[in-house]
């Protein structure tokens, strides 16, 4: 039973990525048919985020209330509903409107998943898992692509997500009996996280994954490391999201490619992220959590400097973009997975939730900021803009690496 409830996690992994690349890929044409301007894809990738912080924040009632299963459907559920709902949108207003039912149904889920694995299972499978969330990122655009192609419009790309999600979502609901008696099982029952355990001098242990209350946001705040964890939090899916809503436009606007043409370059960036986080599940068994972060941050860097050399253009840009999202690979999920082992477990489900909310405000507030640069400067800037938001990164996990020391 454990091995057919982690693949039915897989799945919701699966369903999770693959919405996450459609915006991105599809608003060049989008931005066209609509008659929106290039920036207004922040607005729509604002609303999302909004939403995602909202349940992303309630998660830890949400999931002691009612249970990963129910939180896991319900989100799915919701997230199918409003993806139709894009793909029916005939104006940009409407695509906003539905855009709340989607960031509400892509934060619970998100939450309360990641904190479920890195309590019960190894680093190994939170980076499978998030490989999963990869080949649904990585989908997503080619079916986009598919539907551009084949001349039906963009709205068929966002209405096949729908269908899988729709698919996806019946598999989940009969999956529900799984759930039952194994939510509040203690870290170690199905699969120690055993890379958690080394990741540093001062993991705790892992004593109960069963809090008692929720903790309010102030108490959250108070404890030793939570702000740095969520500073590099935000600044990680500020990198993300910003690289992937925004590739597409650069190859256009930057490097002159045809729209068709940059939404399938731009899907190689999570491609990146895909066979990176196959490969860091291997890696993890090697090195530990930070020591893979660490790694991720300096492939990062070396692919936002490739996306700045300017000969020969488009070649360095798509080597730039598909070692950038390589990079991100093992960051997510090895900051997640370490979260019980820094702060405990009985913990871990309001960490998790403030650093998911923390995340998606860096993915609410940073693509639409560099689309007012773009739209004001030059889109040009692109890569300065992910460097300087790499380095506070890199300072923020390095400030709690040395939190978690002087706590020993």
């Amino acid at each position: 039973m454990a091995n057919l409830l982690l693949a039915v996690i897989y799945i919701a992994f699966i369903s999770l990525g693959l919405p996450d690349s459609l915006l991105g890929s599809a608003w060049p044409t989008m931005s066209h048919d609509l008659g929106a301007p290039l920036s207004w894809a922040g607005g729509i990738s604002m609303v999302i985020s909004a939403g995602t912080i909202i349940s992303a924040l309630l998660s830890d009632r949400m999931t002691l209330r009612f249970g990963v299963g129910k939180v896991m459907l319900t989100s799915v559920a919701t997230t199918a509903v409003a993806l139709l709902g894009f793909s029916l949108a005939s104006n940009y207003w409407t695509l906003l409107l539905v855009a709340i039912p989607y960031g509400l149904g892509a934060g619970g889920v998100d939450a309360a998943l990641n904190n479920y694995v890195a309590i019960h299972y190894a680093s190994r499978h939170m980076s499978w898992l998030h490989c999963m969330w990869g080949v649904g990122a990585s989908l997503g655009p080619y079916i986009m692509g598919f539907a551009l192609t084949r001349g039906q419009g963009w709205s068929w790309g966002y209405r096949y997500i729908a269908i899988l999600q729709v698919v996806l979502t019946v598999v989940l609901a009969l999956s529900l009996p799984l759930w039952k008696g194994r939510e509040s099982t203690v870290a170690g029952k199905d699969d120690a996280p055993e890379s958690a355990n080394k990741s540093h001098a001062s993991a705790k242990s892992v004593e109960s994954a069963k809090a008692v209350k929720p903790l309010g946001f102030r108490q959250i705040i108070a404890i030793p490391g939570a702000k740095s964890v969520f500073v590099t939090f935000f600044c990680y899916c500020a990198v993300e999201s910003t690289a992937g809503l925004w590739a597409s436009s650069y190859m256009v606007l930057h490097h002159g490619l045809d729209a068709k043409t940059a939404a399938s370059w731009a899907s190689l960036f999570y491609v990146g992220i895909t066979i990176g986080r196959a490969l860091s599940g291997f890696m993890t068994m090697r090195f530990n959590d930070p020591t893979m972060i660490r790694i991720g941050q300096t492939i990062m860097l070396c692919g936002i400097v490739l996306l700045m050399v300017p000969f020969p253009g488009q070649i360095m840009a798509l080597v730039g973009l598909i070692l950038v999202g390589l990079g991100c690979a093992p960051i997510y999920p090895c900051i997640i997975h370490s979260t019980p082992a820094y702060f405990g477990a009985d913990k871990s489900q309001a960490i998790v939730g403030v650093q998911m909310a923390s995340a998606y405000v860096g993915a609410l507030a940073m693509p639409p900021l560099f689309g007012l640069i773009a739209d004001h400067t030059s889109i040009s800037l692109y890569p300065i803009f992910l460097l300087l938001i790499l380095v506070i990164m890199v300072m923020m996990h390095e400030l709690l690496r040395s939190t978690a020391r002087r706590a020993v």
